[in-house]
């Protein structure tokens, strides 16, 4: 049985890359969030570092970057899906 990933928020600042890459392995991105306890890939703990999507197209592998884009775009629709509206109660 898979167990699922939990993950630390890491709120998005004003100016600030909002890409996080693991730098023992350099194989795995994420957006606004970082694996915890350990990375997936590697088990690397505490090794994360902050790049805009720029960057990382600039020196990452084809698969990094792709992760990338992946993580950038799901976490843009996460923020952008409307907030689901209460229940009404039918009486």
């Amino acid at each position: 049985m898979a167990s699922k990933q939990a993950f630390w928020s890491v709120p998005a600042k004003d100016g600030e890359p909002d890409l996080w890459v693991c730098m023992s392995c350099l194989s795995e991105a994420f957006c606004r969030k970082v694996p915890m306890p350990a990375c997936p890939t590697c088990h690397g703990v505490s090794t994360y570092e902050a790049f805009t999507l720029a960057a990382v197209q600039d020196w990452g592998t084809e698969e990094l970057i792709a992760k990338a884009v992946a993580a950038q775009r799901d976490a843009e629709a996460i923020s952008a899906a409307p907030a689901t509206p209460p229940l009404e109660s039918v009486q």
